[in-house]
């Protein structure tokens, strides 16, 4: 049987994974060396220095491509610099539409880097891909999308945009970290490339910081080869062993992760001290039915507005949780509690955040992989105070 028609379960063990050749080690080993013998000048045997490739490395990247459904990816050392990659193949006076509801670090990169180096940005609501069309012209080169959104779980249609995309011959972006590939593969809905923080649910222990690309048209696989080569943001041996290892365990993973939010999600819903609950797997989340349309489940993470919609109130709350941590970050098998209005959107000025909707008595919520009645009791012990 061909790799290539593995079904997913099968590919998150075997996708992409060629055999070790040196001594038949099953798991690939890890290549903790910045650089190769050559046999003689211009001949060697496939590497040649570990910022343009190493194995360990190339490991994870086929097998990133086989779970995302793509023909070429990428590994870097952080989302961040992944994102990075992606704007560095436009240039000053291009524009790029966003979603208005985003990443407060991909919110940052665009507006206070690549906006000021010529780059024009329009923020707009996709949840409606008819605000997008306006707005594209012919200096337009990038759509970018997250679904589901950061921290407010909006869902987008990407079918839709990328139908927009392809007509205005735009390339589309997707941050597809929250929902990971197990969920949904925004390559096969239409996108160009499809990009995901590996540190959250691909990683899966919160011991990595890594970002990854993947894309499908060989062209444009080699500009950001270039640029992961030329500026060279690429993740160590190590950690790419150690993605590769969180790849294995994805499905399992997330399935306990999306049965647990549920049970949270439909607590946190009927409970009188929360305001809104956010979890597109509920009947009332306004994205419910295309999430169900394009994600296989709803994902990990859940966000709430306390009643009063206040810091003070979110503090007597997170002060009171024993098994969520309050910590940055999310998709690892422990549960995590963050206040995005001074964490992942800090950075934002509050008039920003309140206008995207994260207000300072939102809380989100990373729900890992314990028991979910002992981490709803925890937060039923927290929503007393």
């Amino acid at each position: 049987m061909s790799k290539d028609n593995l079904r997913f379960n099968s590919k998150l063990i075997h996708g992409g994974q060629i055999p070790d050749k040196a001594f038949g080690a099953i798991v690939p080993p890890i290549y903790q060396t910045s650089t190769f013998k050559q046999d003689s000048l211009g001949v060697n045997k496939g590497y040649e220095y570990s910022r343009s490739g190493n194995p360990s490395r190339a490991a994870l990247e086929r097998s990133l491509t086989s779970i995302e459904s793509g023909n070429f990816g990428f590994a870097f050392a952080s989302g961040l610099a992944a994102i990075d990659a992606i704007m560095k193949l436009l240039n000053p006076g291009d524009e790029v539409i966003s979603a208005n509801n985003l990443y407060g670090g991909s919110h940052r990169l665009f507006t206070q880097i690549y906006q000021d180096k010529g780059v024009k940005f329009h923020f707009v609501d996709v949840g409606d891909p008819n605000n997008i069309s306006p707005l594209i012209n012919d200096k337009t080169k990038l759509i970018w999308i997250e679904s589901p959104t950061n921290p407010l779980l909006h869902i987008v249609d990407i079918k839709k945009i990328a139908n927009k995309s392809k007509k205005h011959q735009v390339l589309l972006v997707v941050d597809n970290t929250f929902a990971s590939p197990y969920l949904q593969r925004p390559l096969a809905l239409g996108a160009d490339i499809v990009m995901h923080s590996a540190t959250k649910y691909i990683g899966g222990h919160s011991d990595l910081v890594m970002g990854a690309l993947v894309v499908s048209d060989e062209s444009l696989a080699n500009k950001l080869y270039f640029i992961q080569k030329a500026t060279g943001a690429v993740p160590g041996a190590m950690d790419c062993f150690l993605a590769l290892r969180g790849i294995k365990t994805l499905a399992l993973r997330m399935e306990r992760h999306c049965e647990n939010a549920r049970s949270v999600a439909l607590f946190l819903e009927s409970h009188p001290s929360v305001e809104k609950v956010y979890w597109p797997g509920l009947k009332s989340h306004p994205g419910h039915g295309i999430a169900t349309s394009q994600m296989k489940d709803y994902g990990g993470v859940v966000s709430f507005v306390v009643q009063d919609d206040s810091r003070e109130a979110v503090e007597r709350v997170v002060s009171k949780f024993e098994l969520f941590s309050l910590a940055e970050s999310l998709g690892g098998v422990e549960s995590l509690a963050a206040h995005p209005a001074s964490m992942s959107h800090g950075a934002m000025t509050k008039q920003a955040r309140e206008e995207m909707g994260v207000t300072d008595g939102l809380i989100r919520l990373s729900i890992g992989i314990e028991d979910k009645e002992d981490l709803i009791a925890d937060i039923e012990n927290a929503l007393k105070s």
